[in-house]
């Protein structure tokens, strides 16, 4: 993923680390020293907000809260947030998510606690891991990715409401996820997001339900089924690896060869030669 814009305002530094219809990461830099409380601020969508570094006092709805990195605070369309800084600036990633995805993720109505919400260390580990993969897989592993940060978090928060949206049946998961799989093969790119959508469940209980019927994650699946599609491909005689690697989801072709290397422990390009001397 690449950076998309940047944005400095009052002290602020903004880059959008990736944008898309059903979510939006953001890297937030405050360079403010202390100083009074700030102008208030309407949020304009919903979003989940993890603190990396440094520390700050919140002010919502007249409610004041201190907000550190072990804790994550939401945004909601319209609220009003002012933001007290000790000193040090501080370091956050902000995740955004559509009204569609969070109501899928928080039993089929969108919002978002007001409190802030203390963080588990897997919930930290899965907003690292999210971060490292925007730089190095493709738009279906972000939203993989996105999709676990987001249910770590608000499974956490309310936990009865997550719950919402899980298949009644083994018989209905079994059917969940064999529609995934379906779906899956007709497009290796397709994200848990999809998938989901067309499954008429929730993005993380097509996630639980999926690696409970099939013994691993979604992303960990397709990446078998898009090595076993280019095995194929470059059997039949496909020369150009790049497109290749566009036609199965790839980033690009460098991560297509570390796919392929890692599942095969070759290159596509040794297994082409291989294949040729067989």
């Amino acid at each position: 993923m690449s950076v998309l814009a940047a944005d400095e305002t009052r002290g602020l530094a903004k880059t959008v680390l990736v944008d898309t219809s059903e979510f939006a990461i953001e890297s937030v830099e405050c360079r403010c020293g202390p100083g009074e409380w700030s102008s208030p601020e309407p949020a304009a969508r919903y979003g989940i907000i993890f603190v990396r570094r440094g520390c700050f006092h919140r002010r919502l709805n007249g409610c004041e809260s201190f907000v550190d990195p072990t804790v994550v605070y939401f945004e909601r369309p319209d609220d009003e947030q002012q933001i007290a800084h000790p000193g040090g600036g501080d370091s956050c990633t902000a995740l955004y998510l559509s009204e569609t995805l969070l109501a899928s993720l928080w039993g089929d109505e969108p919002g978002l606690p007001e409190e802030p919400v203390a963080t588990e260390p897997a919930t930290d580990l899965q907003h690292r891991l999210l971060l490292t993969l925007i730089a190095s897989t493709d738009d279906g592993g972000v939203a993989d990715a996105v999709v676990a940060a987001a249910a770590a978090v608000l499974s956490h928060a309310a936990p009865k409401r997550v719950e919402a949206g899980r298949p009644a049946t083994a018989l209905a998961r079994r059917r969940v996820v064999a529609e995934a799989r379906e779906l899956l093969v007709e497009n290796p790119a397709a994200s848990v997001i999809e998938l989901a959508r067309q499954a008429a469940v929730s993005p993380h209980h097509l996630s639980r339900v999926f690696k409970a019927e099939t013994g691993e994650t979604v992303s960990r699946y397709r990446n078998r089924l898009r090595v076993r599609l280019a095995l194929e491909r470059i059997a039949e005689g496909e020369a150009c690896l790049a497109r290749l690697a566009a036609d199965l989801g790839f980033a690009d072709q460098a991560h297509l060869a570390r796919v392929v290397g890692n599942e095969l422990g070759m290159p596509p390009s040794a297994l082409r030669r291989r294949l040729a001397r067989a």
